[in-house]
């Protein structure tokens, strides 16, 4: 019975040192179903409570409040909100320091040795030195001015809402496809230097360049990025890629902003001159700028409550009313290759540029997603238009974008309407006919 007891105390606090983790893991592949909230903490406070009595702990003994603790630190934190790193090395230090202040009346206790060893596993897994600051179990003491989920967690604490805050997405890819922060979808021309955000907090503009020579298909070749300045976070910082430039610093050198050891801003190169992502903890935005071919995409998430903070005069923002419908290239409903009740100008389904006919361009597209959806569709639209191969890995790399920063799963994909009366069945034969029509348009 007590061996049974003892091994059952230990595999409880090692449950309990390893859940955040395994939560946190979870909340980064939304896909893996992680259980309800209420669920797990009653599973954590089962597996430390069901074998209280085997473990006759004496009363001085804290460890199963440092437990508790920790877990209450913790059970907040998601992997995929900018400064988790920071957050859950400081709550790993309290825990470590919660164990170390009640060692002495915990000493041959199996429940103590094992939380000591889970510490120092997770320690070494994050990175996280010993020495820095700790977590406190008042929110109010944990508060970061420079750290938007921190203040806007303890703001939802104050009024009773335990729920995250809402975060936005918006992305640029191809030729060029837009995505705005309402999950519209549109293909524009916006030739020349277009504001994507413009908000108080931060500025996007791209500029788009013709891809083909008599085409009204442009595709972005520099993108600028203006952090504007925050009290106690971080100066004005400014962002600039241009086609074979694509830098791991700000214009002035830098490769972040703010003081101390976790910068309120950074620089993250993922791959050299072709991927890098910028974090900016202070307002809680994300953002990543990839060089496919001779073109740059971009996607970003920020919280909706930052997005929409502008001033009238800074209405004209691509990702929050998207391109004017003069400068819009499809069918009024993102639609690339489903623009329906026109005739093509052609009988046959002639590519608009050599290289690819709808038959090929679809197979090729179909290699890197196999979802037929509006990112397939526009990987297909690319390849008629420009002929460049390219663009398959721009479409399937915003895709990618979408999954690693868009807080919702089921609006990854976005699949075409087919409302204007055109039968289900029918509908491969309206996209070829839509695709070809479309394709004539952009050539004309």
């Amino acid at each position: 019975m007590g061996l049974r007891a003892a091994s059952s105390c230990a595999a409880a606090a090692a449950a309990a040192a390893s859940a955040a983790t395994a939560r946190a893991e979870q909340r980064r592949r939304p896909w893996l179903c992680p259980p309800p909230l209420a669920l797990l903490l009653l599973l954590l406070l089962s597996l430390g409570l069901l074998h209280a009595g085997d473990c006759q702990q004496p009363a001085q003994c804290r460890i199963q409040k440092c437990t508790t603790d920790f877990v209450s630190l913790t059970s907040h934190l998601n992997s995929a909100i900018d400064g988790f790193d920071s957050e859950f090395c400081k709550a790993l230090r309290a825990y470590a320091g919660c164990t170390q202040r009640t060692s002495k009346a915990c000493r041959g206790n199996l429940v103590y040795h094992s939380a000591v060893l889970g510490i120092s596993d997770l320690m070494s897994q994050r990175n996280c030195s010993k020495d820095g600051p700790t977590s406190s179990t008042n929110p109010e003491v944990t508060h970061d001015p420079c750290n938007y989920h921190s203040h806007a967690g303890a703001r939802e604490h104050r009024v009773g809402d335990q729920n995250l805050p809402s975060y936005l997405f918006c992305g640029l890819f191809g030729d060029p496809h837009l995505r705005t922060f309402k999950d519209h979808f549109q293909t524009c021309k916006v030739e020349g230097a277009w504001p994507l955000i413009d908000n108080n907090y931060l500025s996007v503009q791209v500029t788009n360049v013709p891809v083909v020579p008599g085409s009204s298909a442009t595709a972005t070749n520099k993108i600028t990025i203006i952090f504007k300045a925050h009290p106690e976070c971080t100066d004005q910082k400014v962002y600039q890629a241009v086609t074979d430039d694509l830098p791991a610093a700000f214009v002035d050198g830098s490769t972040s902003g703010g003081d101390g050891d976790a910068k309120s801003l950074r620089i993250v190169e993922r791959e050299s001159g072709r991927y890098v992502e910028m974090h900016a903890r202070y307002i809680g935005t994300t953002v990543f700028v990839r060089q496919l071919g001779r073109y740059l995409t971009l996607a970003i998430r920020m919280p909706e409550d930052l997005a929409m903070s502008y001033e009238e005069s800074q209405d004209l923002q691509l990702c929050v009313n998207g391109c004017p419908l003069s400068e819009r290239i499809d069918d009024g409903q993102g639609q690339v290759s489903a623009i329906l009740g026109h005739s093509p100008p052609r009988s046959s389904p002639a590519p608009a540029w050599p290289g690819y006919t709808l038959e090929s361009a679809n197979a090729q597209c179909h290699e890197k997603m196999p979802v037929k959806d509006i990112y397939f569709q526009s990987c297909v639209f690319d390849l008629l238009t420009t002929g460049d191969a390219n663009f398959t890995a721009a479409a399937h790399s915003a895709l990618e974008d979408v999954e690693a920063l868009h807080p919702r799963k089921e609006r990854w994909h976005i699949f075409p309407s087919s409302s204007r009366g055109a039968p289900r069945g029918s509908s491969c034969v309206s996209v070829s006919l839509g695709l070809t029509c479309l394709i004539l348009i952009v050539s004309l």
